[in-house]
């Protein structure tokens, strides 16, 4: 592999260029002045908004914690009945957009508005991020070491809350961490329940008020709340490399719990959780497209905008896997302090609403960029910024568990650093990159701020044709565009849950 000085530029130049909207917030609030920044953050407002993101962000990650560790336990560890079934069944809402997810619970229910609305819609459509890590770390684990624990006499409880829960606890982190940060920065649910947070308040000052300097000090705000959620992370983590396990251990599955009366509760539970995340959606869209749609050519305009979203996220995904190879490389084969602030860094932007990456990049193209200007390429740059480390993630743990030994070898067979990147690292992680991929590229076709502000002119896409169908309550309207962009992202999604089933479970 290549030398750490080389993999190390490699993956600051990657990183830098995600952080390009990073460095235009803090340009343009500087360029506000420490009065005006000072009258914008020291208001009873901003703790409002502060706190209702807060207790949103908080509540949602709790729930979704629950639901994704209980679901996943229940699929791989426990005798469910048609856990294939069940296991694919609790990945699918990642193929629900949560503006999507609004749509139809607001579309079939009066009144639907509000914070626990909103807490209901992003935890049906958030959990499979816990749910996907935490499956696949209980089909990981190494069941000797829960056997041990059981021979010195702890009984299944003490064992699981001893040993199994602090062996996927990295997953479990990795999982909230992400679904934290999307609560954080999605704009398309609150804006529809009518819940005022930090995006929808940002999309407010520019929008309406056009108050672009107090869009991004609300702004600045968010990236300081990010980086103390990204710092309670990071301690958890050093945490957690105390239980690492020495060796890849007996590749075996782990014992298979006994349900007993609870059988029919942990079904029920499972198909209540899919009715609200996939069937309510689902039920709404398919009861607006019975109302069917009569304006001259929409079937020409829908096939225009669905060949639009797979353009330009298979655009996106390129440049992100890019971008996110030598990083996740970096943390993989070279870890240290460089290498943890280099991956944290990512995490930055993520949590920037769409809308705050889409003007940054909107002000570099036009003066810095200028032929990137009103092009696809600005658009896939806004998706690497914003899912970069959805990809980065998946890279880091492909490249983990690929042997160096084998790299070593090639290297000392006179192989030099690209040859070995090409021929034997890439093919390793090849599994990981796939995985990366999807979940990178389903993400791509759900955006929506970015992709409003940033599409070149007559680009429509299914989220930009639904978001303009909705936000006139024209249902029946925007439900084809809605129903195939669901369509499109479950095959995604099930590429994603068809991991999380252990081997003698997959198709």
């Amino acid at each position: 592999m290549a030398p750490r000085p080389a993999l190390l530029a490699t993956a600051t130049a990657a990183v830098a260029v995600a952080l390009i909207p990073l460095v235009y917030l803090g340009v343009r609030t500087a360029e506000a002045g420490w009065d005006r920044v000072r009258a914008e953050l020291f208001t009873t407002e901003l703790l409002r908004l502060a706190a209702t993101s807060l207790a949103l962000t908080a509540v949602t990650t709790g729930a979704c914690l629950i639901l994704g560790a209980g679901a996943a336990l229940l699929v791989t560890r426990t005798n469910l009945p048609a856990r294939r079934f069940f296991g694919v069944l609790a990945a699918l809402p990642l193929a629900i957009p949560t503006y999507v997810g609004s749509y139809g619970w607001i579309s079939m229910l009066d009144g639907f508005y509000g914070f626990w609305p909103a807490v209901v819609v992003l935890t049906s459509c958030c959990y499979p991020y816990v749910y996907l890590p935490t499956a696949a770390a209980l089909i990981g684990t190494d069941p000797a070491v829960e056997e041990a624990s059981q021979a010195l006499g702890r009984n299944q409880w003490q064992t699981f809350t001893g040993v199994t829960l602090r062996q996927i606890r990295p997953a479990l982190v990795a999982g909230g961490l992400l679904v934290a940060l999307y609560v954080l920065s999605d704009f398309g649910a609150v804006a529809m329940l009518r819940v005022t947070t930090f995006t929808s308040a940002v999309f407010t000052s520019f929008n309406l008020g056009f108050d672009r300097t107090g869009a991004l000090v609300l702004s600045t705000a968010l990236v300081a709340v990010t980086l103390l959620i990204l710092g309670a992370e990071l301690a958890t983590r050093r945490r957690d490399a105390r239980y690492a396990k020495i060796g890849s251990g007996v590749r075996r599955p782990a014992a298979v719990l006994p349900l007993g009366a609870w059988r029919i509760p942990a079904v029920l539970a499972l198909l209540a959780v899919a009715a609200g995340s996939f069937a309510v959606p689902t039920a709404a869209l398919l009861h607006w497209m019975g109302e069917g749609v009569s304006r001259p050519g929409s079937l020409t305009d829908i096939a225009t905008a669905a060949g639009n979203s797979l353009t330009v996220s298979a655009l996106g995904t390129a440049l992100t896997m890019l971008l996110a190879l030598p990083i996740g490389l970096l943390s993989a084969r070279a870890p240290g302090p460089l290498a943890i602030l280099i991956d944290r860094l990512t995490y930055l932007t993520h949590a920037l609403p769409g809308l705050v990456i889409g003007l940054s990049l909107v002000f570099f193209g036009i003066q810095v960029a200028y032929p990137l200007y009103q092009t696809t390429w600005l658009l896939a740059l806004a998706y690497a910024a914003l899912f970069l480390p959805l990809a980065v993630g998946a890279v880091a743990t492909a490249a983990a568990q690929a042997p160096p030994s084998l790299e070593e070898a090639a290297r000392s067979l006179g192989r030099g650093p690209l040859t070995v990147l090409r021929t034997v690292t890439v093919p390793l992680t090849l599994p990981g990159i796939g995985a990366g991929a999807a979940l990178v590229f389903l993400t791509c076709m759900k955006e929506l701020p970015a992709t409003l502000l940033l599409r070149p002119t007559d680009t429509d896409t299914l989220a930009t044709e639904l978001w303009t169908h909705t936000s006139v309550a024209a249902y029946a309207g925007g439900a084809p565009y809605a129903a195939l962009l669901v369509l499109l992202s479950t095959g995604p999604a099930l590429i994603l849950a068809r991991r999380t089933l252990d081997p003698k479970d997959r198709p």
